[in-house]
């Protein structure tokens, strides 16, 4: 058995996974970042070790501990090297939790590990090249080539969604300008949308949906008004699907994948969703009849950074 803990903004998941990578057990506590960065290090421990106890005191029984963070980590340390949406520089997380659990541990980023849970058990099984796209509030991405984990030299590989597209009306958080994840989030999906109502006279339904406050807009409002035809909400839909055609236009020009999953929040418009961004890359063809990556949504959902983090550690250790 492994254990796998999905570490994000507001919580933080746990899971016990067996070695076919099927979730036994779970459990999550709110993310408290505390006074110090190693407050939320010592939580993390606390719920490993409560749910170790809370199976029996199985600890003999679990092989290793995977971590997902959403920030940049150094393969070889453990360190965490930057985590900015949880204020962490510098943070030695796997010594940390191995000098209190004594089970081997392994940590990176949040991204990279639902990449691998799709190519162990999800859509991208069986491939021999994969590229996951984690759409959401940001972007994030897992690139997998001959089985392997792709992450650099540096360790500061696959971060997709600072691929500099084109120049925006508003930077990054990482301080550039043109960072895909400004044009083809969640959060740029509502950026823009606020920005077309604010700016144009064009009658929009989503006004009505969201009750009148543009504060409450969110991605789903926005894809549902859109399959009803309104044309402002299809307006800014089509401005991330145009980005995001280019950024995976541009992962097919370096890398050639034989598949490219797409997670996340806005992935959940399936269909609707993928048929727009197939039109978009192939629109964007750089020679006639040039065969592309299979595009298709991602299949584990909010189980792909547990399960990520458990398949790291058997991952490492097979290594």
């Amino acid at each position: 058995m492994y254990i796998g803990v999905d570490l994000g903004g507001t919580s933080i998941n746990i899971g016990v996974v067996d070695e076919k990578g099927k979730i036994k057990f779970t459990n999550s506590i709110a993310t408290e970042k505390g006074e110090k960065p190693t407050d939320l290090v010592m939580d993390i421990i606390k719920l490993i070790d409560r749910t170790i106890k809370d199976l029996g005191n199985c600890k003999e029984n679990i092989k290793a501990i995977g971590i997902g963070v959403p920030g940049i980590v150094n393969q070889e340390t453990g360190m965490v090297i930057n985590c900015v949406n949880l204020g962490w520089q510098d943070i030695p997380l796997v010594d940390m939790v191995e000098n209190e659990l004594g089970i081997p541990t392994f940590v990176d980023n949040d991204a990279t590990l639902a990449g691998l849970a799709e190519y162990e058990v999800g859509v991208t099984k069986n491939s021999s090249s994969a590229v996951f796209i984690t759409i959401g509030t940001g972007i994030g991405g897992g690139i997998i080539i001959d089985g392997k984990l792709q992450v650099g030299f540096n360790g500061v590989g696959s971060e997709i969604g600072h691929m500099l597209v084109g120049e925006n009306y508003y930077d990054c958080n990482c301080g550039r300008n043109g960072c895909l994840e400004t044009f083809a989030s969640a959060t740029a999906l509502v950026n823009y949308t606020k920005k077309l109502i604010n700016e144009n006279e064009l009658k929009t339904s989503i006004i009505d949906a969201c009750g009148g406050n543009i504060d409450k807009i969110n991605g789903k409002i926005i894809f549902q008004e859109a399959t009803k035809g309104d044309k402002l909400a299809n307006m800014a839909l089509d401005r991330i699907v145009k980005y995001l055609g280019i950024g995976i236009m541009n992962i097919i020009a370096i890398l050639d994948p034989e598949v490219i999953a797409l997670g996340g929040g806005i992935s959940n418009a399936g269909d609707f969703l993928l048929q727009k961004v197939k039109e978009s890359v192939d629109s964007l063809k750089y020679f006639e009849g040039m065969p592309v990556s299979k595009i298709t949504i991602a299949k584990l959902g909010s189980e792909a950074g547990i399960i990520g983090a458990a398949m790291l550690g058997k991952y490492k250790l097979m290594k």
